[in-house]
Formats: C-alpha cells, sequence, structure tokens
C-alpha cells in the first residue's frame, strides 16, 4: 500500500509520544472520506458504535448532550452535520470498515518501521465527523492519540504535558481508574499556556499520552478526524503507575507524587496496580485500568 505519510523527517519519527507537534498525511486525497463514503459509513457502522452528540456553543459552558439518530437516513443525517451544530463519533471504525482498517495499519506500521522506539499495539479508531462551530471540551485521553485531519479547519488547544497544574493528579488518576469521564477541569486562563494550531486537512497533530487539549472547528465546513489511538508497554505502564499512586494514597497514605515510567519504582508501581486489579476482579469491585 502507498504511504500515507508525507515528508515526514528524522526528527518526527523520533518526537512521536515524547513532543507535541505537526506533521503531514495525505488520507485526504485518499477517497475514503469524500461525502459518497461518509454515506455508506453511516450505511453500515453498526449503532452500538454510532455516537451522535450535540453541545454548547462556548467551552466555558458545559453542555455535552447525546442523542439518538431515530431512523434519520445518512443523506440526511450528512446535511444536518454541514448546517447543524453536531458531532457524530464512528467508533471502532477500524474494527468494521476493512478499508479503513488498512489504511490505520499502513500508517501504524510505516511509523513502527522507521522508529525503532515506536510501538503501536491495541490499535484503534474513531473517526470524527462535525458541523462548522463544533467544540470538543478541555479533556484528557488516556490511550496514546494521534489526530489526521481530513476536511475542514479546526482550532485545537494542547496544554502543557505532566503538568499538575493543567491536569491535577487526583484528577488524571480518576481518568485512568474510570472514576470520572475524560473530561477534565478548565480554566479560560489555562490558554496563555497552550500551544495553539490551526489544523488544516492532511495534517496529523499528536502529543504525549494524557496531555489535556481542546477543539473548535472553524467555520469552514464539515469537518472530518480520523482519531487513532494505540497502546504500549510504556503506556500501559503510565497508567499503572497514576492507579498506584491512587491506592496507595487512599490505602496507606503514601504521598506518592512520582509519575515518572522508567526505573525501578515505576515497575514496582506496575506490579502494586496489576495485584489490586486481580484483587478488584475476584471481589467483583469495578476497575477501570489496564
Amino acid at each position: 500500500m502507498p504511504s500515507h505519510l508525507v515528508d515526514w523527517t528524522p526528527q518526527q519519527f523520533t518526537a512521536l509520544e515524547e513532543e507535541i507537534f505537526h506533521a503531514k498525511h495525505n488520507l485526504h486525497t485518499s477517497g475514503l472520506f469524500d461525502d459518497e463514503n461518509l454515506i455508506r459509513l453511516f450505511d453500515t457502522h453498526p449503532a452500538i458504535d454510532f455516537g451522535i452528540n450535540t453541545m454548547s456553543t462556548s467551552n466555558h459552558t458545559f453542555g455535552w448532550r447525546e442523542g439518538d439518530r431515530n431512523g434519520v437516513s445518512s443523506e440526511t443525517l450528512l446535511e444536518l452535520l454541514h448546517r447543524g451544530h453536531l458531532w457524530v463519533n464512528l467508533r471502532n471504525v477500524r474494527s468494521h470498515h476493512p478499508e479503513v482498517r488498512n489504511a490505520i495499519d499502513s500508517i501504524y506500521d510505516e511509523l513502527e518501521a522507521n522508529s525503532p522506539t515506536f510501538q503501536a499495539q491495541n490499535r484503534s479508531a474513531n473517526l470524527l465527523i462535525s458541523s462548522p462551530g463544533a467544540i470538543v471540551y478541555y479533556h484528557i485521553d488516556v490511550p496514546v492519540n494521534m489526530l489526521w485531519h481530513i476536511r475542514g479547519r479546526k482550532r485545537v488547544w494542547v496544554y502543557p504535558p505532566f503538568d499538575p497544574h493543567f491536569s491535577p493528579q487526583e484528577v488524571v488518576e480518576k481518568v485512568c481508574a474510570a472514576e470520572m469521564t475524560e473530561d477534565a477541569p478548565y480554566d479560560p486562563s489555562f490558554d496563555e499556556a497552550a500551544q495553539i494550531f490551526d489544523v488544516e486537512p492532511g495534517q496529523l497533530l499528536t502529543w504525549p499520552q494524557l496531555t489535556p487539549h481542546r477543539v473548535e472547528n472553524l467555520h469552514d465546513g464539515l469537518c472530518i478526524s480520523l482519531s487513532t489511538e494505540h497502546r504500549n508497554p510504556r503506556a500501559t505502564r503510565r497508567i499503572n503507575v497514576h492507579l498506584a499512586n491512587q491506592f496507595l494514597r487512599r490505602t496507606l497514605g503514601m504521598s506518592c507524587e512520582s509519575i515518572e515510567v522508567e526505573g525501578v519504582s515505576a515497575h514496582a508501581k506496575q506490579a502494586v496496580a496489576r495485584a489490586v486489579r486481580g484483587w478488584k476482579k475476584l471481589t467483583q469491585s469495578p476497575v477501570g485500568a489496564l
């Protein structure tokens, strides 16, 4: 399969999972996500993984609401997306559409081949189709996330990674443990420290795992992005470190401030998290981690 990566430098391959950066791709020219194929995807995507949402018009007022397709045709839904205030998420698109899966796997295989330290296991993807002006609130994704933009323009605010001012330890721990949704407390003053990107078709934007970010679609037509996610041993260990910190603080009163993912302490915390998870399974307690 031809490459979907365009003019990548060795420095960009090295920066994967380590830095906030953007790069070029050509998914927007593949034809996979034109209107005709969108309608086909809408027609064939299973309802259980078909999310339709609307939201408030400001990041200062949280108003995320989930809706129901209610028999609306794919053509009508696409028209409503063009002129409404909607956000459609075709979840697990890699699992349901072979042609999309092939493109995603081709990208990940090429990233792995060009970056000796990069691993993309447990690959998944969501196709995001949203109206002009739609927003996604300030939030933290648990897996490693990569945003491949395809149509329209969107403005993305990406905040300093691993900084407790923007993602307090207690919040990150609760998100990792599935005790709260990925939406995190937001203060407009955070924007002063954000990197702001106006993302165009054919651009990838990515950042380190658990980096807070938010999105506003610009009023330049329908927005389409492929949001891919993956995990690997280091990403799994990062989540387990947060879970172990939470458990040790709650049960033993230990401070456990370090979130380092390398070294003896990190591996010991991973063992703690796995032991706690095994115990919770035996007692049928809810658990939200890996």
